[in-house]
């Protein structure tokens, strides 16, 4: 049974840093893409960053860009992403997700809010 479990979110002032983590275990991490999606309150879920399975293709949300770095580890099945320069508007529930074909797996998300 495929599990993925984030975890890193909280609570961090504008212009700060978070990094999430997403363990999983139960699939086979390395065929897959893996993906962070979010959703703040009252808005659709988005796609916030993907990394194909064997890291050489990595995509941002236009909103993201230049800020977040998205990685992952095939030999300990984990993906990260870290986030700098957090705004307000980053605030949501981070979800990780992984892909392949009809597969799709989704962990149960952490709570990142960006307040002064």
């Amino acid at each position: 049974q495929a599990q993925l479990v984030e975890s890193g979110g909280g609570l961090v002032q504008p212009g700060g840093s978070l990094t999430l983590s997403c363990a999983t275990s139960g699939f086979s991490f390395s065929r897959y893409a893996m993906s962070w999606y979010r959703q703040a309150p009252g808005k659709e879920r988005e796609l916030v960053a993907t990394i194909a399975s064997a890291g050489d293709k990595i995509s941002y949300a236009d909103s993201v860009k230049d800020r977040f770095i998205i990685s992952r580890d095939n030999a300990k099945s984990t993906v990260s992403l870290q986030m700098n320069s957090l705004k307000p508007e980053d605030t949501a529930v981070y979800y990780c997700n992984g892909k392949w074909f009809t597969l799709n797996y989704w962990g149960q998300g952490t709570q990142v809010t960006v307040s002064s």
